[in-house]
């Protein structure tokens, strides 16, 4: 019953974090730090989404692998269908197919490492998992080559200064996926501190296994 509860909240949570981010993800972060345009380099998508990451990797430390495995799938059957209603059909295949590939990869390197160092398995698990899910959101999202999974973006196609700053020109999505692997980057080692935190509280309720 107490497994029943809390697998229920993760799902809750996984299915919030990802229609937010489907939606913010549309939006680039229109601010100017040093010269240099955001919008041309992150959305706000990029904030939100690596929370899933650690929804994950606490139901897979308090439940096991399989249980991480249901939540992931729960909140890909809910999350992406609730996306269609919420942005635009492309995003939403862009996310599930993403969200699904990254966060099963997470699953699977956070076991591995699990009896290592504490801080180990959900930070190589997250940065690795955000690494497939970087490149194949954008990609899928917005390069012309899947464009028949809908329309394209204009603005995100439009030719800009790589991140901003460079001389070399390059579709703005580019500097969007590079962006928001940084930004992932440095939320995951700030989701160490509630993932810490939380160690103490959500112990293992049951030898986890590989796989």
């Amino acid at each position: 019953m107490l497994k029943t509860r809390y697998t229920l909240a993760y799902v809750a949570l996984m299915t919030l974090i990802v229609v937010a981010s489907n939606f913010l993800v549309q939006f680039p972060l229109n601010a100017e730090v040093a010269g240099i345009n955001l919008a041309d380099i992150l959305t706000w998508g990029a904030f939100s989404y690596p929370v899933a990451f650690l929804i994950t990797d606490l139901t897979n430390r308090q439940f096991g692998p399989q249980a991480a495995r249901k939540v992931v799938f729960a909140g890909f059957v809910v999350g992406v269908t609730l996306s269609f209603f919420t942005s635009a059909p492309r995003i939403a295949i862009a996310s599930g197919s993403a969200y699904l590939a990254g966060q099963l990869l997470d699953i699977a390197v956070f076991n591995r490492l699990r009896r290592q160092a504490w801080w180990r398995a959900p930070l190589v698990g997250s940065l690795i998992g955000s690494a497939l899910d970087t490149l194949m959101f954008f990609s899928l999202s917005f390069a012309a080559f899947f464009v028949f999974l809908g329309p394209n973006e204009p603005f995100a196609l439009e030719a800009a200064p790589i991140l901003g700053v460079f001389a070399a020109q390059a579709p703005r999505w580019i500097s969007w996926a590079i962006g928001d692997f940084a930004v992932k980057m440095l939320v995951g080692l700030v989701m160490l501190l509630p993932y810490g935190a939380l160690m103490n509280v959500l112990r293992p309720m049951q030898p986890a296994r590989a796989g």
